[in-house]
């Protein structure tokens, strides 16, 4: 485990560093910049020499961090212990970000020159499928949140290994789950509307509670409005969802939401007539881990200015994301379940934003490694495709490009107070479920569930990861 500055990890650190085998010595490579000194402690010492590359890179010296970053790329491997494997992913992130920057020198040029000669680039026009509502920004230009279809089946495969080899997922789907179902007690007229529907993986458990619980002859209707950023991902999930359904002999039906824009003041302006409510339906909102995704850029300040488009002030875009949740509150839902990272990697400081994503991922990189065995492929998708891909957002994006915009509960509860929600405490069942959930399937030490202002807080070794809160 890479030790962390800014959580106390333990003893635990002590164990990792017993057990990590590097014996390389970096005191004298010509790779490193002149005059910096490392601790001998192999773990610690890959730890400083990333925040030391991170380091250069924020004074823009690109030219000694691509030297150290080589250095770091060929002194790991995705295959290796858990620090080889993170630092391996990082490595790749700060490459990705300095070759970023000497092609936007490249093209910044070249653009110019072709402006000059009359030959500047026209962007395309992008067209969609017509059987979904959709929701884009004008300037946009839509488009799927994976690259091709390779890449999207690559991005589902990796979300199902993470979906059942971690409890993070599944805890954040059980715990929202719940409260939902105790949210909608009673009603015959259900209304899910859903965010992020992936691959739907959340909801046949909260169908089959419903229909455990209701009268078969006269069973409840549930409609989910699913949204996300892949028309025929969504059309197959509500294909499944809707045989599912059927075996169970409820009443279904499912509306795929294409949303082509993280722009959190238009899907405000477009959502009320997206989402078709009827009269007597009883509404539930679901943003497990979406609501950072539309999170605005906030790098004003930042001292990498040359990544930064944005020009607004910090306050108008937290006014844009309270005018969202304004008017989520406006439709009037039971609940409103969120689940969000314990993390705070949205900070307009590079270096500071570094330091927060590398101990996060350490210790999530620390809980596969605690709890899977080394040729794990799942391990391997997980961390190479679905974390790796996290991380080269944090690091390697900067401006509206950036996606992965964590930020911790503290932030969260007082943007939602702040548009009208109040926290709803958790129930003791959800509680025990939870419980039981890490007892059957993750029996591992590691995994530490707390409860702290009626929200649940999931993590490994001490450092919270994942967090699960009820709204009204």
């Amino acid at each position: 485990m890479l030790s962390s500055s800014l959580s106390t990890t333990g003893s635990h650190d002590q164990e990792e560093d017993d057990s990590t085998d590097h014996n390389h010595s970096y005191q004298n490579n010509p790779a490193l910049p002149p005059g910096r000194q490392f601790p001998s402690t192999p773990v610690t010492h890959m730890r400083q020499l990333l925040i030391s590359c991170a380091e250069l890179v924020s004074q823009a010296d690109f030219s000694a961090a691509h030297r150290l970053v080589s250095l770091l790329s060929t002194t790991s491997s995705p295959y290796g212990d858990s620090t080889d494997r993170l630092v391996h992913q990082f490595s790749r992130a700060l490459s990705l970000r300095i070759n970023r920057h000497y092609r936007n020198n490249f093209v910044t040029t070249s653009s110019s020159a072709a402006a000059a000669s009359g030959n500047a680039m026209i962007p395309f026009a992008a067209h969609h499928h017509p059987d979904a509502t959709i929701i884009i920004s004008p300037a946009s230009g839509g488009g799927a949140a994976a690259g091709g279809p390779s890449e999207l089946e690559a991005l589902q495969s990796s979300y199902l290994s993470l979906n059942q080899i971690t409890p993070f997922i599944r805890f954040s789907h059980l715990t929202a789950n719940q409260a939902i179902l105790e949210a909608i007690e009673g009603q015959q007229s259900i209304h899910i509307l859903d965010f992020d529907t992936m691959l739907g993986v959340q909801w046949p458990p909260l169908m089959q509670a419903i229909a455990e619980r209701s009268d078969p002859s006269n069973p409840p209707m549930i409609r989910i409005t699913g949204a996300g950023q892949d028309l025929d991902t969504l059309c197959r999930t509500g294909e499944r969802l809707q045989k599912f359904a059927e075996s169970l002999g409820l009443r279904f039906q499912f509306h795929p939401l294409l949303l082509l824009l993280n722009d959190p003041s238009n899907l405000a302006l477009h959502l009320p007539s997206a989402v078709a409510l009827l009269p007597d339906e009883t509404l539930a909102v679901n943003c497990v881990l979406y609501l950072h995704r539309i999170l605005r850029d906030d790098d004003v300040g930042s001292s990498n200015k040359q990544y930064s488009s944005s020009t607004s002030s910090s306050s108008s875009r937290d006014e844009d994301l309270r005018l969202f949740l304004r008017t989520i509150k406006a439709m009037n839902p039971k609940v409103v379940t969120v689940a969000e990272r314990e993390a705070n990697n949205n900070h307009p400081n590079f270096l500071q934003r570094f330091v927060e994503a590398l101990d996060h991922y350490t210790a999530l990189f620390d809980s596969l490694e605690g709890t899977l065995p080394p040729n794990s492929r799942e391990r391997l998708s997980v961390e190479q495709v679905w974390f790796g891909r996290e991380i080269v957002d944090i690091v390697s994006a900067e401006g509206e490009e950036r996606r992965e915009r964590h930020e911790k509960l503290e932030s969260w509860a007082e943007k939602l107070t702040s548009s009208g929600f109040r926290n709803v405490p958790l129930s003791p069942f959800a509680l025990s479920q939870a419980k039981l959930l890490l007892r059957l399937h993750y029996p591992s030490e590691g995994y530490q569930l707390q409860i702290l202002n009626d929200t649940f807080f999931l993590g490994w070794q001490n450092q919270s990861l994942f967090t699960v809160s009820s709204w009204f």
